[in-house]
């Protein structure tokens, strides 16, 4: 889409860094504790506070439930080995975006920047936002719901502050990340304690037959959608590669530290959980934690909704952070229009992509039926995480000199493989639609590839429209191509 960037080749993506102190680029601010903080506080959002129900509904049996939980865990952890060997490897932002570049080419690069561009990434924030404003409201309407455009206004009010700060200070945005995913551990540190207290002092009545239930593979599977929604986010780090301390040795650490801290959480909660409610409770329950609070903390249980409106907040900042990188990149590659990968000359934040996101995430507040749009995708999410996955088996063997700083095992990316098969796959009879929605949308960015990216030989007008609106853009908002910069910088 861009009217001067040509899409570079397939081995570029590590060729955009530039020594100079004089060029203007994002810059190294991001620390081993502020990675951590990503992926926990991204990690760690709604999911854990909701999920639960759709787990259970799956299966109807406390001890499948858990198993699941724990193999949930286990299967982010798979990922997110596999992201450390890529992001060691190809070391620019954008994360799969950039993988499945480098492995595949342009075309599969496109669709999965195009997936995320229209559904995946402004969805994801919005529902999040959303969850932010009806928890941050609920203590004002302790008899009923609050009214759906009060939710939807203060969900846009959340999104338009965090960009702002975004935009001010890669600094102020990590300590947001970093307060906030404190609070929500500490949240569910209070569920987790609460919780055992109460199975300790003889409450084990919900734990009896505690394996019999549902048993069937594709409710199973669906089951697991649930849980590894609640781990949305353990790739998150990866798209912010650029702008962290000494990558290859921060990158699997945050990862080391970070999943199996949120494993152990996410598992102890639901414990906790089910010594408090028992199946029918959290299967009828619209948000799990709440239900808990009601039942255990009676005069207190205002505290539920305000932890839980602190962590979703932390989770759209994260989603924020990280989906504005992702544009970047795209747009670095000529596959979005060139003002996108534009940085503020001073605060050396990308400021185009960071409103473009907020855009985007507003007008899908305006869709009243957000939510069944997080169906569409889910499946066409893990094929994205698996193509990443087989991008890095190409590559061992397409380009076996590649520095990796990290490699593992090639049991773990065959593991990972095939359990995305199984719940990409095994969903399908139950679900046919979603897929055939999800492929759909996917597959439409073909065409748009081919019109706006491959077409060279567009109209003026199309040209001339695209470089007013980059001045226009350059001239409000203060903002350079880095590249340009570079190229000044060495002139």
């Amino acid at each position: 889409m861009s009217s001067v960037t040509t899409p570079v080749s397939n081995g570029s993506f590590n060729k955009h860094e530039d020594s100079d102190e004089n060029t203007v680029k994002l810059q190294r601010k991001i620390t081993l504790m502020n990675g951590v903080a990503i992926i926990v506080g991204t990690i760690v959002g709604s999911g854990i506070f909701v999920s639960p129900t759709g787990v259970y509904a799956g299966t109807k049996s406390v001890g499948l439930s858990i198993i699941i939980w724990c193999l949930s865990g286990v299967f982010s952890m798979l990922g997110a080995l596999c992201y450390a060997e890529l992001g060691t490897a190809v070391t620019r932002s954008g994360g799969d975006y950039a993988y499945i570049y480098v492995a595949f080419g342009p075309l599969g690069a496109f669709l999965m920047l195009w997936v995320s561009l229209l559904i995946i990434r402004p969805t994801t924030q919005a529902i999040v936002a959303i969850t932010f404003a009806e928890y941050a409201a609920k203590p004002f309407f302790p008899e009923c719901r609050p009214p759906e455009n009060a939710i939807r206004l203060l969900a846009a009010v959340c999104l338009c502050l965090l960009t702002a700060i975004n935009c001010l200070s890669v600094r102020w945005a990590m300590r947001i990340q970093s307060v906030f995913t404190y609070a929500k551990i500490l949240a569910l540190i209070a569920i987790i304690i609460f919780g055992i207290y109460h199975l300790g002092s003889g409450h084990t009545e919900n734990f009896h037959n505690a394996f019999d239930g549902k048993y069937e593979i594709s409710t199973i599977a669906l089951s697991f959608y649930s849980g590894l929604f609640a781990f949305g986010g353990w790739n998150f780090l990866n798209f912010v590669t650029e702008e962290l301390q000494d990558p290859y040795r921060n990158l699997p650490k945050a990862i080391w530290i970070a999943l199996p801290t949120v494993t152990g959480i996410y598992v102890l909660a639901n414990v906790a959980y089910f010594a408090v409610l028992s199946g029918v409770e959290i299967e009828s329950s619209a948000a799990v934690a709440l239900s808990f609070g009601m039942k255990m903390f009676n005069s207190v249980q205002w505290l539920v909704p305000i932890f839980v409106a602190l962590s979703t907040f932390g989770g759209v900042n994260g989603i924020l952070f990280t989906s504005s990188r992702l544009f970047l990149t795209g747009s670095q590659e000529g596959h979005l229009p060139d003002f996108l990968s534009f940085i503020h000359i001073k605060r050396n934040t990308p400021i185009p992509s960071l409103i473009f996101t907020c855009i985007t995430s507003l007008v899908m507040l305006l869709i009243s039926d957000v939510f069944e749009l997080i169906n569409y995708y889910g499946q066409i999410l893990w094929l994205s995480s698996a193509a990443s996955v087989v991008g890095m088996l190409w590559l061992r063997y397409k380009q076996p000199d590649l520095p990796r700083p990290i490699r593992v095992h090639t049991s773990i990316p065959i593991l990972f493989l095939l359990c995305c098969a199984f719940i990409i796959i095994f969903p399908i009879p139950t679900q046919p639609w979603n897929t055939v929605i999800g492929l759909a949308i996917t597959l439409s960015g073909i065409p748009v590839y081919y019109v706006c990216v491959k077409w060279k030989h567009k109209p003026e007008g199309y040209h001339s429209f695209l470089k007013n609106i980059t001045k226009f853009v350059q001239k409000t908002m203060r903002v350079t191509n880095p590249k340009a910069s570079a190229t000044l910088a060495h002139s």
